[in-house]
């Protein structure tokens, strides 16, 4: 079933476990991932994200991704993750997508508030939740987000003291912050800031997001949620599985594509297994927001009804 992510993080916040973000440019990572949520009966986010969009136009995944989270017997939130530009936003909202992530963390704070602020503003008229970022989650080189390496993290990560103002002015749904994480594989271990995370947690009432989940250790993971992260964004892992089923099973020229798309399923569904799992979501597809968010959401799918008429 397609919902937004208040419907999976509130509760997730509420009972201190994670909902994963997969992203999936193509059909494969898609059913892996999906396959993998209703093994587990885990809710689950799915999308992609602006800088992935060359490997797969927004219209085009919006063809497989939406039908497929409408279908699924699990919770599914299809959402723009890391949306650069206006336009994008705008566009994948009017796909339908259930979430945009809108993020401005590189422009100065009140910039980041103005247009994060307009953008939550429309977002919740179609009826979608939306994320934000606070500091700026750094990129590993290499990575898909680009091959910024910041070389002191430090500098970038998110200000407790902020996060609640920013939270109050943008009526952001859920929180990205910085804390010694960055985008795509770490060369080095990463030392995330758990005393940050956990201020944070204690300081905004809306659910936190860490990105840059793939190559974190289990126990990062765990100290992590445990601190207060409610949504873990993960690519690089399932990516690589891919890929790696496809290697061992083309042993040979003779072989065609249709012999390869099996096992990258297989792959990218064990893979994202084993992270709902960590993050303890498995079990959780039933869990239910409460009747006051129930409330709001029915409120926010009229109004963005309303919209839409008027403008026609």
């Amino acid at each position: 079933m397609l919902v937004n992510m208040n419907e999976v993080l509130r509760p997730a916040k509420a009972n201190k476990y994670a909902v994963g973000l997969f992203n999936a440019v193509n059909l494969e990572l898609a059913r892996g991932i999906i396959n993998a949520a209703e093994s587990t009966r885990s809710p689950v986010i799915m999308g992609t994200a602006e800088v992935l969009l060359p490997y797969g136009p927004l219209e085009e995944v919006s063809y497989y991704l939406l039908p497929m989270a409408k279908k699924a017997s699990v919770p599914v939130v299809v959402h723009l993750d890391h949306g650069l530009s206006y336009d994008t936003c705008i566009k994948a909202l009017e796909l339908g997508f259930s979430s945009i992530m809108y993020d401005c963390s590189t422009d100065s704070y009140e910039e980041n508030v103005r247009k994060v602020k307009e953008m939550a503003d429309i977002a919740h008229s179609y009826g979608a939740t939306i994320e934000g970022e606070l500091g700026h989650v750094g990129d590993n080189e290499g990575s898909a987000e680009g091959s910024s390496h910041l070389a002191d993290p430090s500098k970038f990560f998110t200000d407790p003291k902020l996060a609640k103002d920013f939270v109050d002015k943008t009526g952001v749904d859920a929180l990205a912050i910085a804390v010694g994480n960055a985008h795509g594989a770490y060369k080095l271990p990463p030392k995330l800031d758990f005393e940050r995370i956990r201020t944070i947690a204690k300081t905004v009432d809306v659910p936190l997001v860490l990105h840059g989940g793939s190559g974190l250790t289990d126990n990062d993971f765990k100290k992590a949620i445990q601190e207060g992260i409610s949504k873990v964004n993960i690519f690089t892992d399932i990516n690589v599985a891919a890929v790696e089923a496809e290697f061992k099973k083309f042993s040979s020229m003779d072989k065609g594509l249709i012999d390869l798309i099996p096992a990258a399923v297989e792959a990218v569904k064990q893979e994202s297994m084993k992270k709902m799992e960590l993050f303890s979501s498995t079990g959780k597809a039933d869990s239910r927001i409460n009747t006051e968010t129930d409330m709001e959401y029915l409120t926010r799918l009229v109004a963005a009804e309303v919209a839409k008429y008027l403008n026609k």
